[in-house]
């Protein structure tokens, strides 16, 4: 029992990262896959980690609930930066939300459990949905196993204390904003030139009843723009997932001190 008590304590270290990767990593932690389930996968994986690593066992000793506090950190910190970023798609669809008149409309998300707009919860369902198509869930799994490459078990906190983590998340969030006005900018144009349209009607047609007829005129316009530019709103949600793996990898060589 003691022979195997250092070799537990490594496998524990491995599955604490994994169980709070899982946490707030997307798709991953959502409320639609039972808590059960999620702890069983991050078991499995951690158990083929181990053997795949070979890594030494441990003492539990002081040292080793600083580790513990370490990785649960770790997982938590990159799969809250993966979901941050994916979350931006649900920005973009708040900003046409907004110019379409849904803003006062939203739902339940299923997922999280929390209210999302209308529209971004339909461009986040289509996100998820191609994701899943181009086996970016397998690429997730692959950022954490490679993740200890980065920063091994037996890392410090010297990552956290660094200014540098903290700016560039900063910056690659805000940066995010930019795609997220990039994928809205076409609907949420078009709209202006229709209120602009809507406007020059109400002055030449006073008897013309305008909120009456300029929502269903702004949501018709809505519609028909989503269909037309989806592909190019797919291909910047690519672009999103490039940069949610790359961020990732960024985050842990800063939290490895690299």
């Amino acid at each position: 029992m003691d022979e195997l008590l250092p070799q537990f304590s490594t496998l524990l270290l491995i599955f604490v990262r994994l169980s709070t990767f899982f946490v707030t990593l997307p798709f991953f932690s959502y409320r639609t896959i039972p808590a059960r389930h999620r702890l069983t996968l991050a078991l499995i994986l951690a158990w083929m980690m181990y053997y795949t690593f070979d890594l030494p066992p441990m003492e539990i000793d002081g040292h080793y609930y600083y580790l513990l506090i370490k990785e649960a950190l770790v997982g938590l910190l990159i799969g809250f930066v993966a979901n941050m970023i994916v979350s931006i798609i649900q920005i973009a669809g708040g900003f046409i939300d907004f110019q379409m008149g849904f803003a006062i409309a939203n739902v339940i998300d299923p997922q999280t459990g929390v209210q999302s707009p209308l529209i971004g919860q339909y461009l986040y369902t289509f996100a998820l949905l191609f994701l899943l198509s181009v086996n970016g869930h397998h690429l997730i799994l692959d950022g954490i196993f490679y993740s200890y490459q980065f920063v091994p078990l037996s890392a410090s906190f010297a990552g956290f204390g660094e200014s540098s983590l903290a700016e560039f998340v900063i910056k690659t969030f805000s940066s995010l904003f930019v795609v997220a006005f990039q994928m809205a900018v076409p609907v949420v144009a078009s709209l202006f030139l229709v209120d602009v349209a809507l406007g020059i009607t109400a002055r030449t047609v006073p008897q013309l009843n305008v909120f009456v007829v300029g929502f269903p005129i702004k949501i018709g316009v809505s519609f028909i723009v989503l269909l037309i530019v989806m592909g190019i709103m797919m291909s910047l949600v690519r672009e999103l997932f490039e940069t949610m793996f790359y961020t990732m990898r960024t985050v842990m060589e800063l939290i490895g001190g690299a």
